[in-house]
């Protein structure tokens, strides 16, 4: 494919989520394998592991179980990120581990997915994890679901089974806002991946990779497609030529900036008029999510990294009090009075837990009452911080709606949120 070409395909990112033993990385493996992604060298050192293994077969889950602890106990621990293109479309892959001790991982696996595939096994059907994971999927608002049934071939390739299935899992996404597909497959033996099956002729849609290539990608990601620029750098050269040169760097998190757009800057609340959108090619009309470009605006008003450049029309809220859904995932309890720093896009302040309003039992979906939230525990929490955030809904924006903890001694992230709602400042 020339590059040319692969500058007008869509990137799609898709998460593969379920239980332990459900086929997600087999799932991979055929897909790699049947469209033709996987050279020559890498499928003759996994036929040369698989046969010291024994497994009796080419195991192409060995194409992404990567790490040694993996194809040891023959689970994923880590997220594996893979890239594979068609001439529809282009695609990063996040294999994410089922166990529930690694639910943390899933958690960052898919925060950025535009496509969820959700494996069940036809044998066992809607289990725990697929609860937890579908919860998880839905409070992340994942737009699309495509659920895989995998391991028809060990069910007789039953319809009846199929069917049970879908409508169990329909009980349990009726309340979240999401498209979902449901597809029969059989990774291990390619039925309905890449190609369709001969042996389930009463389904008639599309294979898991033609849906894949078709569902539309919600770009927007919320309720609203106003536009939002953190700024990441402010350039300033120090030279004769650009003296005067002062221009706001960073990527669009939604929306579209043009020439003229009357925009505001937060949380200071200074507005000005756009003056030119740049690229390193020079000054374009307009620029849409999710392009890195360079804001020059017609005042000169004090903007810094962190700062966040929006329409003046639909502009976030500015904010010291958050409620937020947090999903938790350090060793270490949240607690009540915990300080943490909190980055929310190019921003970090430091915030403080006013108190946990409920946690949230993955089992019922019921809420009941929490003095903390312990590793994978999902919970709606309120914190307050030090200096002003411009925050919006999560439901109106993934990109400016969500944040991460991270702890102020150790720099390790803790948990991620999703702003509820924000308190105004003033």
């Amino acid at each position: 494919m020339s590059s040319l070409t692969e500058q007008h395909v869509d990137l799609a990112r898709f998460v593969t989520c379920g239980s332990v033993d459900d086929g997600k990385s087999t799932l991979i493996g055929r897909l790699l394998y049947d469209s033709k992604q996987v050279m020559a060298d890498q499928l003759e050192h996994v036929e040369d592991v698989s046969e010291r293994r024994g497994d009796g077969y080419v195991n192409l889950a060995l194409l992404t179980d990567g790490l040694r602890a993996e194809r040891e106990q023959g689970i994923t621990i880590d997220v594996a990120y893979r890239p594979f293109a068609t001439p529809r479309r282009r695609f990063i892959i996040a294999d994410c581990p089922g166990h529930v001790q690694y639910t943390r991982n899933m958690v960052t696996g898919a925060s950025t997915a535009d496509i969820a595939v959700i494996l069940i096994d036809a044998r066992n059907g809607v289990v725990e994890q697929t609860r937890r994971h579908s919860f998880i999927c839905g409070l992340l608002r994942i737009p699309r679901l495509v659920v895989a049934v995998n391991k028809m071939d060990l069910v007789e390739f039953s319809k009846e089974r199929f069917d049970a299935i879908c409508a169990d899992f329909a009980q349990i996404v009726q309340e979240f806002d999401v498209e979902v597909d449901l597809v029969p497959i059989s990774a291990l033996d390619g039925d309905n991946v890449v190609d369709p099956s001969t042996r389930m002729d009463w389904y008639s849609g599309p294979t898991l990779l033609g849906l894949l290539e078709t569902v539309p990608l919600d770009r927007a990601h919320g309720e609203h497609d106003s536009g939002r620029l953190a700024v990441q750098w402010v350039i300033r050269p120090q030279s004769d030529e650009y003296h005067d040169y002062r221009g706001y760097a960073g990527q669009i998190a939604s929306g579209t900036f043009t020439s003229g757009d009357q925009v505001v800057v937060l949380p200071a609340g200074h507005v000005s008029t756009v003056a030119s959108v740049e690229t390193m090619d020079g000054p374009i009309a307009s620029a849409q999510a999710p392009s890195s470009i360079t804001l020059r605006l017609a005042d000169n008003i004090d903007v810094s990294r962190g700062d966040l450049i929006a329409h003046v029309t639909d502009a976030p809220t500015v904010t010291r009090e958050i409620e937020a859904d947090v999903c938790w995932m350090h060793e270490r309890p949240l607690a009540v009075r915990g300080r943490y720093v909190l980055r929310h896009t190019t921003r970090e302040v430091v915030a403080i837990v006013d108190s946990i309003e409920h946690r949230v039992d993955i089992h019922t979906r019921g809420q009941e009452p929490a003095e903390s939230l312990a590793l994978n525990d999902i919970g709606r929490i309120t914190l307050r911080t030090s200096q002003p955030l411009a925050v919006d809904p999560y439901a109106a924006d993934r990109e400016t709606g969500s944040f991460i903890l991270i702890d102020e001694a150790t720099n390790e992230t803790l948990g991620g949120g999703m702003v509820v709602r924000a308190t105004p400042v003033g």
